[in-house]
Order: C-alpha cells, then sequence, then structure tokens
C-alpha cells in the first residue's frame, strides 16, 4: 500500500478513490490481499475521522487530517487481526467486519485525541454523579472502582466477541493511563493475591484471564477454587473502597 504523507485532505480523497477504482472487485473480502483490503476500507476511517472531528471530542485538538492517519494506522493492525473463521460463520460478513473494523478505528482515534489532550477523562455522567456524592463516606470512591471495573469489562470483549458491536456513546479516556493509575492504587493497598487476582481479572498490564488461568497462578486448587477467585476480587475491591481516598479519586477525574 502506498504511505500516505496527508498534506492536503482532498488531494489524500482523490488518491485514495482513483486507488480504489483500479482495485478488481472480487467475491469475497477474504479474497483481497492486505494492502487491497486496507485501501478498500480507507473511506470508513474518513467518515469515522469526520464525525470526530466535528465533535466535541476533537475540537482544537487534532485536525481532519490527523484524525485520518491516526484512523488509517489502527484500521491497517486491525486488518491485520481479522480472524477470517468468524467474518465467514457469520450472517452478514460484510457487516461484521465493517463493524469489527469501525469500532478498532473508533477506539485508536479517541486514544489518540485523549494523548494530544494531555488528560485522561472519565464518561462525564460517572464524574458529576462522584462530585454530587463527594464527601458521603463511601460512596463517591465506591462509584469511581464499580463504575472503572465494568467498563473493563465491557471493552475488554473486543478481542473475544469483536462481533457483539454496541455503539459507545460515553466520553472517550485514555485507557493505558488508567490502568496505570488503577495499578498504583493496587499496590498501594493490597496484598499480593488480591493485587494479582484485579490485575489479572481486568488485564490492567496483560491480558484479561480466566478464573481457571488466575487460580492456577496464584496455586488456588480444588474445586472451589473459582469460588475462592471471585472471593480474591470481591475482597480485594472492598479494600481498595474502604482504604483509598475520596482525594485520590477526584485527583484523576
Amino acid at each position: 500500500m502506498k504511505h500516505y504523507n496527508i498534506q492536503n485532505y482532498i488531494r489524500y480523497k482523490k488518491d485514495v478513490e482513483d486507488t480504489i477504482k483500479r482495485i478488481e472487485l472480487k467475491e469475497h473480502f477474504s479474497l483481497y490481499d492486505r494492502d487491497q483490503l486496507v485501501t478498500l476500507f480507507l473511506p470508513l476511517v474518513e467518515n469515522l475521522a469526520r464525525k470526530f472531528a466535528t465533535s466535541q471530542q476533537a475540537s482544537g485538538v487534532m485536525a481532519i487530517t490527523d484524525l485520518i492517519q491516526e484512523g488509517a494506522l489502527n484500521l491497517i493492525k486491525a486488518v491485520d487481526r481479522i480472524d477470517w473463521e468468524k467474518i465467514n460463520e457469520s450472517e452478514d460478513p460484510e457487516k461484521t467486519i465493517k463493524s469489527f473494523l469501525s469500532k478498532r478505528i473508533k477506539g485508536g482515534i479517541r486514544r489518540a485525541i485523549d494523548i494530544n489532550r494531555g488528560q485522561m477523562r472519565l464518561p462525564e455522567h460517572v464524574t458529576n454523579e462522584i462530585r454530587r456524592n463527594f464527601g458521603k463516606d463511601k460512596t463517591a470512591v465506591a462509584m469511581f472502582f464499580n463504575s472503572i471495573f465494568l467498563s473493563i469489562d465491557a471493552s475488554a470483549r473486543d478481542d473475544d466477541d469483536m462481533f457483539l458491536q454496541i455503539e459507545d456513546k460515553s466520553e472517550p479516556y485514555n485507557q493505558e493511563f488508567l490502568n496505570m493509575y488503577l495499578m498504583s492504587l493496587l499496590k498501594q493497598h493490597l496484598n499480593d493475591k488480591e493485587y494479582h487476582v484485579l490485575r489479572l481479572s481486568y488485564g490492567l498490564d496483560c491480558d484479561k484471564h480466566s478464573a481457571k488461568e488466575i487460580a492456577s497462578y496464584l496455586d488456588i486448587e480444588g474445586s472451589g477454587a473459582y469460588v475462592r477467585v471471585s472471593q480474591l476480587k470481591k475482597q480485594a475491591v472492598d479494600k481498595l473502597i474502604e482504604n483509598v481516598d475520596h482525594s485520590q479519586v477526584l485527583d484523576y477525574l
């Protein structure tokens, strides 16, 4: 694939259109080579980038050409991760592949916006609710951890359940920065087993692990191993809620 140094938006659009016209149409997407597939979906990148460019999320942060470049890079990564067996088994392969690529492209653009903005953000409704409850015992801290861990659980299904596509209407935040912050709190307040059970369960610095894998990692054996892992997770979260101060939560909103 030609490497574009996008300096002119109009020239870029025409270049993509001309390149697509030269690609011979095939019956299935799986029949295209990697570069052809990437080129065919560049208009999808542009469409998603334009939506971000006209939103408050990217306003004053990234130009349309920068958004397209970031989206194109994530498109290439996504194409390399396509599971053609799952694509071909789906009821609508074209819709499935577009949905999968769209989610990857949007995720990459959101991360780029966050990095360029230089801050981490939680969904606005979560932030507002936490601030309303500031000072009310441990309510704010409990809301913070419960919301974050639920959010990680939902977003981490991208790889395994890539066809269960639900529109993401939440405000973007930088997952990498958030995970780093969570790791620091875990190290500060939890013992080794509690630390590792949350780290592995939510994939804070690695891929998410199943309860079976976590039990093996922590040398928990027997028929009650899964139950013990669940108990440790609850114990760890409760301990965080009990020991983390309100100010530690609000400092990172």
